[in-house]
Formats: structure tokens, C-alpha cells, sequence
């Protein structure tokens, strides 16, 4: 008898759902989209040709990927036989092309009939209900996903070529990528153009006869309000200068500090939602210290499936791509169920809590949330990894404490007066933990997101007339703070409030701007680089619509439309290309050619007496003899664009002079001895500009070898982190690379052969003595599973993913290009 066949994405997803199906099933994976828009696309006699014919309705010129030809044909071959083909690629807009691309191509060599089933979650009760409702493919979906891929070829296509000719090849443009780096590179040049301005707080701290002293500020001064400043938690009222300070001193000296007003109140403060992509996104990354990248990996991981022991192969979350808070009926229940049954029926609301959904958000799934109650973080713990356990139990306290009841907390608040001056002194106790005795609160680090926010702690029990005892006064200065550089999760966040992109795509955006050296980290958050800034300021001075904010948001509400079917794609391509088409013409005529950008200076050329001259390079402004190619001679030039200031410092390993380079990551000291001698210091340009060598940073581990402090330090190839005892102690903590031995299970980390060469080995050397030169990368091979593949790159061939499972050998050429999906 045939069979039903079912296609899904991948391997994983592949075996969990074959677990659930009978022996009338078999299951195959497509590995992902399987045909897409030429990567290098050639049409004779149209040098411009992109893939998509512009003049005849935006016509996709789709081609079979060429790693997928084998398993194209595989799935020709299973199709053949069976009684029906069931495609069952994720429920989005991704999925839904990914099914249509099948269905076009099987269409065509098999008669058996192709639906479409769906689920959110890859349990035995979801797949089943989903193989008794099968559907026909949603093309408003697939009109808004096609839209959405011409939409960035025409954008990349046609700006990055601008880019190779005016800066260098290898740069690329991105309708979501570039507002992205705009917003990086403007918070940079506000921080840049932020003048602190100076004001000054007054704190009391008084104490009432035998109870405990507490502080209070300042807050009313000869009947007016006190203004405040800052922001977040650094917001307080605050005096113009010293002078206004110092006066209120002298007036409340002697007097007496009475209690004037006693409020004490009841707060209730309510549970969050369950987790969006977004808030899951930002939470990782606040509170795990995860990547937007290794989110998306481990959440698409527990939504596939893991092995359980003896209760199979289970999903263990829902569908993670969504900006949905809905949760379904028979969750909520069983939730409830779960609540009363582990913490009293106090924790219970009422009635089960309904949020409201975001402006724009697409309801089309639930919320992230563990696909059973039953299966606790504590049950399933020692079948997941690390980090898997950590987001798998995140997920699953957020969505117990969405439905548990409110916290409560007894807020007083106690103003004190001492002549013309008002102190106040605020308080809170919890009564009730609520919801939060699952999910703590913790203070948010994007900017005023503690705005609000009560003090821990509560005040001793004063009474309206009481008279405390003054312990002291005093005035403190301050300044106001730069708006913070973006982190990861401030970013998503700013990202999502603006409309930009979806937050499926944002680990993609993030990876390519790091990638194409448009921006760096530093101590965790996004600063541009010179690059970086200067692509921005080309792209927006001669872009200024298509890579505007709102013009970006409003395309994303457009390509929502077309999914609802309120229009259609070409409409909205033809729309585009009308405005698109005049910027760019525009700038092919206008934008500044940086290549040919020279800029003679006075600074007299070292090696041959000629003039230097300023000319632009990888990493920024540099000078150059005027003579060259017949003169080579190079100097770097500090960020105001003269020569780099000096440092005199000797080389620690030959005593040589110690020369200020800056290279990819910025300023360096080099010894003047190279190539002889390749020492090198991390160095840091202070506020006062001057450069200091950088200090090794005491962090609150210990070395396992002598127990002294571990310090982060800077070496010739890097950060690491090593004993701050030596050379007494020569401990250097390994740096994991988040694969495991495939001979062991041990951890792999990097390490650096006697030639500073870097390869990967096992944590468990000498007993282990696994070594990969190539680079192991927590990807799953999508042909065979394998729970990891090894980086290439090469001038050749370029970067590739390479499967290390002999029998498989999978390859995947990761193209300069972006790949499908990311803008």
C-alpha cells in the first residue's frame, strides 16, 4: 500500500514528527528552501539583469539552489510512490514559499494530490490534528514572501555594486541592514555631540529615636518642585550648581527636619506576557547573556525536538517565530491547573489574564510556550544541554508567571521639612510575591527603562510632627550621561518599537553588519566603525527615502497588507521601483567616489621627503607618501585625523621602543622591532587624549590552579582571560567554542599551536587528543543532522560549512551575497 509522504525542513524536525506517524508515513526534509533567485544572475545582451524582470510585473526568475539538486531529486524519487504529499514547512512566510517552491517543482512529475498542513508545535496531539486539516498553500503568504525577496535583490543588487566602486568590493547594502547601521551609527554620533551639563543633588540621611536611619533628597525648595535629571535609575532631582546646592545647606543648617506627610499605599504590579520572538530575544540577552543568534539556534532546536529517554523525541516549546501574546484555550487551562496545583490558589487570578496584542503584530500564532506542563525544566534537565536548559526554563517560568496573580508591594512615602527645603524618602515592602515568585523582575539597561521604578526596601515607621535626627547633609554634583551605545537586546528592542524588519531576521542582520566590518563590539554593545559610518553617511545622503525609518516601517506594514490580501505584491514592487529608481540614478550621478578622495596635508613624508596625502583604507583615514606606488610609505591618523599621538613605553619581551597602530579592532602598541619581534599591547585612547596601556580587568572568578583572581588581559592575538598571579601562575581559562568532543562529549575549545596558529582541541587533552584546524561551528548539518560542521575559508572557494560526519560530507557555500531571507 503507498504511503503519505510529509516534507519538512529539517533532519531533526524530520525524526521527531516520523516518531509520532505510523507505518502509512514517511517522512523527508527539504533542508530548507530549495530554489531561490540566481545568486549570480547572467541574461545575455542585459549586463543589469537581476533575476527578476522589473518591466513585466516583477516576474521571479527562480533556479533550483545547486546543493539541493541531490535532494530535489530524493524528494522526486519518495514522491513517486506515494498516495499523497503532505508539506509541512514551518507556518510562516518562509515556510509557506519553501511549500510552494515543492509544489511547483513535484507538481510537475507526480499526479499524487500536494497540501499543506500546519501546526505550531511538534507534539503527537498537534501533528495529528493537523493531518486531519489539511489546506491548499496560502499565496497571499507567498505573494508577501516573494515580495519581500525581490523587494532586497533590487535594494542589494543595485546599491552594493555603488558601494564596490566608491568605497571597495565586498560591501553590501540591505533595505532592513542599512536603517539598522543608520541607527547604530547615529546613536554613535550623538554620543559624540552630548555636552554633560552639571547639576547637583542634596541627600539627607536622618534617623528617628530608636528606629533605623534612612535617606531622603531633596525634592521642593521654597515652594517649588525640585526638577530632575537623568535618566533609568541615575533620574533625580536636581539644583543648577554648587551655588544653589551650597545654599540650601546653609538654610537647613540648625533646623529642625520634621515629619511632614506620611503616604503609605497598596501596589499591585502585574505579570508580564508570554514571550514574543522579540522579548525572547531581549531576555536571552539581558539575562542568559545570549546572542540574538544563539537564542534563535537553541529556541529552534527545542521547538524541533529532543530526545527524552524514554518519552521519545518531544517539541518542546511552540513555533518561535512570533509577535503574537495569544495562547490557546487548553493551554491557559492546563496552566492554571499547573499554578494551583504547585503554589495555592492564591496565586490564581480569577480569571485567566488576556493581553493585548502590539500595533501590527501578526496574530497567525501563539506566544512561545512549552508545548506540555508535564514536562518541567526539572524533568527534562538531564536530557538538555547548558544553555538549552537555561532558555527551555526561561521560557517556561515567563509563561507560569504570565497567568499567576499580581505581586503586591506596601509603598510609603514619607516628605520631611526642614524650613523651605522638602525631603522625601521613598520605600517598598513585598506583601505578596505573585507571579514573581517565578520570574524575578530585574532592571532593564535601556535608557529609562527604570523610569517608575520604587526603591528596594522598606522605611522605618514614623509618624505627620515627629522630629528625626539629622546625621547629615549633603550636596553631590553630577553630570548627565550619553544615550548608552546600543547592546544587543537595546537594539532588537529599538528595532522592533520602530517597525523595522521582523524579529525572525534580526540574528541574520546583526551577523552580516558584523561581518562586512560596519560595526564592532565593545564591552558588549554595537559601535560603527569607520567603515560603518561611512557607508551610512553615502547611503543616506544619496538614499535618504529608502533608507529613512519610517519609509522602512511603512514597507513592512505593506508587506503585512499583502500577506492579508488587502493588496498585492506587484502593486507594491511597482510602487517601490518608481522611487527607488530615481535615488539611484540620482546617486550613479552624485555620490562621492572615496577611492579617488585625496587630501594633501603638510606632514612631510619619512621615507623620501614628499608629501604625505590623505587617502581612505579599510580601517578608516590614513596617510600616504604622494609618490606612491614608487614610495610606500604609510602613517596612521588619530580620530581627529592627524598622526597618532606617541606613548613611550618599551617592549616588554626586547626592550625595544613600543610604536602607537591601529589596526582592524583599533589602536595597538607594536613593538618597533617587527618582524623580529611581534609583541604587541592593548592600548585605549583616554577622554583627555592621551593613550594609556590597558589594564588587565580583576573579575570576581578565581584561578583553579592558586586561587588568586582571574583577570581579562589583552595579547598579541586578543582578549583572554589568565591568572593575574603571573608569571607566578600561568593559568589561561579556555574559551569554549559551544560544541562538544565528537570522540568524548568533553567541551572543544580554541586554542594556538607554538606558531600562534589557531586549531580546536578537546578540554580533556592529554586522555583526549581530538584537533580540528577548521573551525567547529554549533550549526546542525541539514542533510544528516550531525550536531555541528566545520568553517572553511579560502580565497578559492570563499567561506563554506562543512559537515564533518565522513559518510555525509555535506558542503554549503555561505555566499558574499546575503543569503534568502536576511535584509
Amino acid at each position: 500500500m503507498a504511503k503519505s509522504l510529509v516534507i519538512v525542513e529539517s533532519p531533526a524536525k524530520a525524526r521527531t514528527i516520523n516518531k509520532f506517524l505510523g507505518k502509512d508515513f514517511r517522512v523527508k526534509a527539504s533542508m530548507g528552501h530549495v530554489r531561490d533567485l540566481p545568486k549570480n544572475p547572467k541574461k545575455k545582451g542585459d549586463p543589469d539583469w537581476i533575476g527578476v524582470d522589473e518591466d513585466h510585473g516583477f516576474r521571479a526568475h527562480y533556479v533550483l539552489l545547486p546543493e539541493k539538486k541531490k535532494t530535489v531529486e530524493e524528494l522526486i524519487a519518495a514522491a513517486k510512490g506515494a498516495r499523497e504529499i503532505l508539506l509541512a514547512a514551518d507556518p510562516d512566510r518562509e515556510g509557506e514559499a519553501i511549500c510552494w517552491h515543492l509544489k511547483e517543482i513535484l507538481s510537475r512529475k507526480v499526479d499524487a494530490p500536494i497540501r499543506r498542513i500546519l501546526f505550531n508545535e511538534i507534539t503527537r496531539r498537534a501533528v495529528r490534528a493537523a493531518l486531519d486539516n489539511p489546506r491548499d498553500i496560502d499565496m497571499d503568504k507567498v505573494d508577501a514572501q516573494q515580495a519581500r525577496r525581490i523587494l532586497d535583490r533590487i535594494v542589494g543588487y543595485r546599491v552594493s555594486p555603488l558601494l564596490w566602486e566608491k568605497v571597495r568590493r565586498g560591501l553590501s547594502a540591505g533595505r532592513v541592514q542599512t536603517v539598522a547601521l543608520r541607527m547604530i551609527a547615529e546613536r554613535e554620533a550623538e554620543i559624540e555631540r552630548f555636552v554633560p551639563v552639571e547639576y547637583w543633588t542634596v541627600e539627607a540621611e536622618v534617623e528617628p529615636p530608636d528606629r533605623p536611619r534612612f535617606p531622603a533628597k531633596l525634592v521642593s525648595w521654597r515652594g517649588e518642585p525640585v526638577p530632575w535629571k537623568g535618566k533609568g535609575e541615575e533620574k533625580k532631582p536636581a539644583l543648577p550648581d554648587e551655588a544653589a546646592a551650597r545654599e540650601v545647606l546653609a538654610h537647613v543648617s540648625g533646623k529642625p527636619f520634621e515629619v511632614a506627610a506620611v503616604e503609605a499605599k497598596r501596589s499591585r504590579r502585574s505579570s508580564p506576557p508570554p514571550f514574543t520572538t522579540s522579548k525572547l530575544q531581549q531576555e536571552a540577552s539581558r539575562r542568559l547573556r545570549l546572542s540574538v543568534s544563539q537564542t534563535m539556534r537553541l529556541a529552534q532546536g527545542l521547538y524541533e525536538g529532543k530526545d527524552l529517554g524514554e518519552l521519545g523525541t518531544v517539541g518542546l516549546i511552540t513555533y518561535m517565530r512570533t509577535d503574537s501574546v495569544r495562547v490557546s484555550a487548553e493551554a491557559i487551562e492546563a496552566v492554571r491547573a499547573h499554578i494551583a496545583r504547585a503554589y495555592g490558589e492564591e496565586y490564581l487570578p480569577k480569571s485567566p489574564r488576556v493581553f493585548r496584542q502590539r500595533k501590527n503584530a501578526q496574530d497567525a500564532h501563539e506566544a512561545i510556550r512549552p508545548t506540555s506542563l508535564e514536562l518541567t525544566p526539572e524533568r527534562v534537565a538531564k536530557y538538555l544541554k547548558r544553555d538549552e536548559l537555561r532558555l527551555y526554563t526561561l521560557i517556561w517560568n515567563r509563561f507560569v508567571a504570565s497567568q499567576m496573580a499580581p505581586a503586591v508591594f506596601d509603598v510609603t512615602k514619607v516628605r520631611i521639612a526642614a524650613g523651605d527645603a522638602v525631603f522625601e524618602a521613598t520605600g517598598q515592602v513585598m506583601r505578596f510575591p505573585g507571579w514573581q515568585a517565578v520570574y524575578r523582575e530585574e532592571p532593564a539597561e535601556e535608557e529609562g527603562a527604570a523610569e517608575g521604578k520604587l526603591p528596594e526596601g522598606s522605611l522605618p515607621e514614623v509618624r505627620e510632627g515627629e522630629r528625626l535626627t539629622v546625621i547629615a547633609v549633603e550636596p553631590r554634583q553630577n553630570f548627565t550621561q550619553p544615550p548608552p551605545r546600543y547592546s544587543e537586546a537595546m537594539l532588537v528592542r529599538a528595532l522592533e518599537e520602530n517597525g523595522i524588519g521582523r524579529p525572525s531576521t534580526y540574528a541574520a542582520i546583526l551577523s552580516v553588519l558584523t561581518d562586512r566590518d560596519y560595526v564592532e563590539k565593545v564591552d558588549g554593545r554595537f559601535r560603527p566603525t569607520p567603515l560603518g559610518r561611512l557607508v551610512t553617511e553615502l547611503l543616506v545622503e544619496n538614499f535618504g527615502d529608502i533608507f529613512e525609518i519610517p519609509y522602512t516601517a511603512r514597507m513592512e506594514a505593506i508587506l503585512d497588507e499583502i500577506e492579508e490580501g488587502r493588496r498585492t505584491g506587484e502593486d507594491a514592487l511597482r510602487e517601490f521601483v518608481k522611487r527607488f529608481r530615481k535615488d539611484l540614478e540620482k546617486a550613479r550621478r552624485t555620490m562621492r567616489n572615496v577611492k579617488q578622495d585625496v587630501e594633501r596635508t603638510d606632514i612631510t613624508c619619512d621615507a623620501c621627503g614628499a608629501t604625505m596625502v590623505k587617502r581612505w583604507g579599510r580601517f578608516g583615514e590614513f596617510l600616504a607618501c604622494e609618490r606612491y606606488p614608487e614610495c610606500k610609505n604609510t602613517k596612521d591618523l588619530g580620530e581627529n585625523s592627524e598622526p597618532l599621538p606617541k606613548i613611550e613605553a618599551s617592549c616588554p619581551a626586547c626592550g625595544r621602543e613600543m610604536v602607537v597602530r591601529r589596526g582592524r579592532w583599533g589602536l595597538f602598541l607594536a613593538c618597533s622591532g617587527y618582524p623580529e619581534c611581534k609583541t604587541t599591547q592593548k592600548i585605549e585612547l583616554t577622554e583627555e587624549g592621551t593613550l594609556e596601556i590597558q589594564k588587565d580587568e580583576i573579575l570576581d572568578e578565581t584561578c583553579p590552579r592558586c586561587g588568586k583572581p582571574l583577570a581579562r588581559k589583552s595579547g598579541r592575538y586578543g582578549r583572554y582571560i589568565a591568572c593575574s598571579a603571573y608569571p607566578k601562575c600561568r593559568y589561561t581559562k579556555q574559551q569554549e567554542v559551544g560544541v562538544d568532543c565528537p570522540s568524548c562529549g568533553k567541551p572543544l575549545v580554541a586554542r594556538r599551536s607554538r606558531k600562534g596558529r589557531l586549531f580546536y582541541g578537546c578540554s580533556g587533552y592529554p586522555d583526549c587528543s581530538f584537533v580540528s584546524w577548521k573551525k567547529p561551528v554549533p550549526d546542525p548539518c541539514p542533510k544528516c543532522g550531525a550536531p555541528y560542521r566545520l568553517e572553511s575559508v579560502t580565497k578559492r572557494s570563499g567561506r563554506q560549512l562543512i559537515c564533518d560526519n565522513k559518510d555525509c560530507g555535506h558542503r554549503e557555500k555561505v555566499s558574499e551575497e546575503q543569503p534568502a531571507g536576511v535584509t
